[in-house]
């Protein structure tokens, strides 16, 4: 975005975003730490949930730079 200067409310409703983004990687997190403990579990599951994670990782750091 870079020049835009940003409301105190966007900065806000930002930061926000990025504590809903953040507690939803912490728990994945704790869910692909307890699936990966049980190889019986779904593999392809375990791959969609550490693509979700890195997806929601990517999202906070882009909401961080603003």
């Amino acid at each position: 975005m870079g020049n835009v200067s940003l409301t105190d409310e966007e900065k806000q409703g930002i930061r926000a975003r990025i504590t809903v983004l953040e507690l939803e990687h912490g728990d994945l997190d704790d869910i692909i730490d307890r699936i990966a403990l049980d190889p019986v579990l779904d593999q392809l599951q375990l791959r969609r949930l550490k693509k979700r994670k890195l997806y929601l990782k990517d999202q906070i750091t882009r909401l961080e730079i603003r």
